[in-house]
């Protein structure tokens, strides 16, 4: 086992290995990561639910970031980083057969608790991960890297909801159709039951699968980095001596949290979303592989443009801009139409990610750890955006609620990247 440790000061290896470690790692946090827009549909039929309670499945995942990240960076500073990312892939299996069983016996509430468990086995590897995608190379050109990572993370969660509907949600209309018709008693429970088992068998795979992977990195030659020395406050001008003294940081926090909030809005709730005009539960369940593959086509397009044509900072501006004309086309439109605008917000979206994040963590050297927890900690974004959506649009029209929502979220968005990343630095 390789115990290689990479600084500022020490040469580089070659990051060829690493990338492709990480870019798998980057693919397994996809795929679980957008079962969740088809995991709503799936659990408003199983669990005989309301849009409210299915929404829980966004908020049981991305509430354990914010639970958990901070305590992800301190298992970290003990660990290492190629440790942690093995940690997060074990507790990521016994989340995903937590889930698998209690779907299979049908109580929610322990359903919840294994999506919660596979969110907190992610925060450690988005702790570990991202940072240390960023500071392999420069940090000027760390959009391009997370880019590379995004689209891996992207091709798996495109692949993820219409693999889930292959296994899972195949014949759910006419299913729907059948469990309309019974009356509530034994027949149908037992029906619903034998709907739930349906998840049984791939995720205890994908638990599994999980484990093998966990193993192969463990072993693995992927290097130690250290992101106190590849990750010098050298960068900002002059050392700090608390994690409250990089404005830029906080303020990052904050765009990561709106971030996420809209990247979750256009994923797991187009499903939903088309619903609203009466589309087909068996049709929408594959929407979100829609904002996916527009979220590819961004990354494709940053990474031709980063930074050869444009700053990352520049083009995070110029994606807000781009999510607050799709977010208003979705608005003025109906039908097909809008759902096409709020796919094309994964164009918007993504690049944003990859932009923010290392715009955040520029300089904060021993602080790294600390400050790259603190970014996940706004994953929490993916929870609280949804639920609002769920709860508002029952009293409102949901056209008019996923606008409200999305552009004072794409406003700061485009101010962060037109100026708050440099709060703090350099005199501004």
């Amino acid at each position: 086992m390789s115990s290689t440790t990479v600084t500022a000061d020490a040469p580089r290896t070659s990051s060829l290995v690493p990338m492709l470690i990480i870019g798998l790692l980057f693919f397994v946090m996809g795929f679980f990561t957008w079962l969740n827009g088809p995991l709503i549909s799936f659990v408003k039929v199983a669990f005989t639910l309301d849009d409210i309670n299915a929404f829980l499945v966004p908020f049981a995942f991305y509430v354990s970031y914010f639970v958990l990240a901070l305590p992800a960076g301190a298992v970290l500073k003990r660990t290492g980083m190629k440790k942690g990312m093995v940690l997060g892939l074990f507790i990521m299996a016994i989340g995903a057969a937590l889930f698998g069983e209690f779907v299979r016996i049908r109580i929610y509430p322990g359903a919840l608790t294994g999506l919660f468990v596979i969110g907190a086995g992610l925060s450690l590897l988005q702790t570990a991960s991202n940072p240390y995608i960023s500071i392999l190379g420069p940090i000027e050109s760390a959009a391009q890297r997370i880019a590379l990572m995004g689209i891996c993370n992207k091709v798996a969660g495109a692949i993820a909801p219409f693999a889930f509907g292959a296994l899972v949600m195949s014949g759910i209309d006419a299913f729907l159709g059948r469990i309309s018709a019974m009356e509530v008693g034994p027949s149908r429970d037992a029906l619903l039951t034998e709907f739930a088992s349906r998840v049984f068998w791939p995720y205890m795979a994908l638990a599994a699968l999980l484990v093998v992977v966990a193993a192969w990195i463990l072993f693995s030659s992927l290097p130690e980095i250290k992101p106190s020395g590849a990750n010098s406050e050298r960068s900002i001008g002059h050392s700090k001596g608390s994690i409250f003294s990089f404005p830029h940081l906080w303020l990052g926090v904050l765009c990561l949290f709106l971030y996420v909030g809209v990247e979750v809005m256009a994923g797991d709730a187009i499903g939903t979303y088309g619903q609203g005009f009466g589309l087909a539960p068996g049709e929408t369940a594959h929407f979100t592989s829609f904002t996916l593959i527009c979220m590819l086509v961004g990354y494709l397009a940053g990474l031709a443009l980063i930074p050869k044509v444009i700053s990352q900072q520049s083009y995070l501006a110029l994606s807000a801009v781009l999510g607050m004309v799709f977010t208003l086309g979705a608005y003025v439109t109906h039908g097909y139409v809008s759902v096409g605008f709020v796919a094309a917000l994964g164009f918007a979206n993504a690049m944003m990610w990859p932009a923010i994040f290392p715009l955040a963590i520029k300089g904060l050297g021993r602080f790294t750890e600390l400050g790259s927890a603190l970014l996940v900690m706004g994953i929490v974004g993916g929870a609280i955006l949804p639920q609002l959506f769920a709860h508002l649009k029952a009293h409102f029209n949901f056209q008019l609620v996923f606008a409200v929502l999305m552009v004072p979220c794409y406003l700061y968005i485009l101010y962060y990247g037109a100026r708050g990343h440099r709060v703090g630095q350099h005199g501004t």
